[in-house]
């Protein structure tokens, strides 16, 4: 397997104060013609949210949008009537679809929230808009590879409408885990904390992503506690 890098501290940066944010693709202010997505996967940002701040209503539409806690909390709000409150660990995921309006609010008055939030181009246009949640559950607390979003639903993952497998990986040091890419399907690593190495040659540290689009076996181990996305894309 050959991989491409993308280095945490080349991504693009924009610090608002109550929001710092890290884009690894083309987002709002920032653009880069060599970095505009990835397959179907359009956007992902690190965001770190300050206590009380967020970003007000505003508008969504053909677009599989998913954040992920890491620390802190966040809370959502939307058009379709869903408001909640997500701990670390926790995704929601909304179709916007057809249209679709939403808050993101860091609800503390003391701590910050650090998320990642994702987007991915939904398999059609005008779908219905949509919402749900993936939880971890005990037994997912200490296992190392779970399917958290498929287009199926399959292992009580959050269902989305795009052709699109997404696993969150929990190692500790000296773990590994593998993952069989089979051909014409390409895959990202994003890093979320800690630091790994990838078929035992390429090193990643937090923040840092890289992808592929060799069939075979990636082999993911960590060199300390660490966290990441795993995403399997047509």
């Amino acid at each position: 397997m050959k991989f491409t890098l993308r280095k945490s501290n080349e991504r693009g940066h924009a610090d608002h104060g109550w929001l710092d944010s890290r884009f690894s693709f083309s987002f709002a202010e920032y653009h880069d013609p060599k970095h505009m997505h990835f397959r179907t996967l359009r956007v992902i940002n690190e965001d770190h949210i300050a206590a009380g701040g967020g970003f007000p209503m505003h508008p969504h539409r053909d677009m599989e949008i998913f954040s992920y806690v890491l620390e802190g909390a966040l809370a959502h709000k939307d058009s379709m009537g869903n408001s909640r409150e997500l701990k670390p660990g926790q995704i929601q995921l909304m179709s916007a679809g057809s249209g679709v309006t939403h808050s993101e609010f860091n609800p503390s008055k003391t701590d910050k929230t650090h998320m990642l939030q994702v987007w991915l181009f939904p398999d059609k246009r005008n779908l219905q808009p949509g919402y749900t949640e993936w939880h971890p559950k005990p037994e997912h607390a200490n296992e190392s590879k779970v399917l958290v979003i498929s287009p199926d639903g399959r292992e009580d993952s959050a269902v989305i409408h795009q052709d699109a497998n997404i696993y969150r990986l929990k190692l500790t040091k000296g773990q590994e885990i593998t993952h069989d890419l089979t051909t014409g399907r390409g895959a990202w690593l994003q890093l979320a904390r800690g630091s790994v190495s990838l078929n035992g040659s390429t090193a990643l540290t937090a923040g840092d992503a890289a992808s592929t689009s060799d069939a075979g076996t990636l082999t993911v181990t960590a060199t300390e506690d660490s966290e990441a996305l795993l995403f399997d894309l047509a």
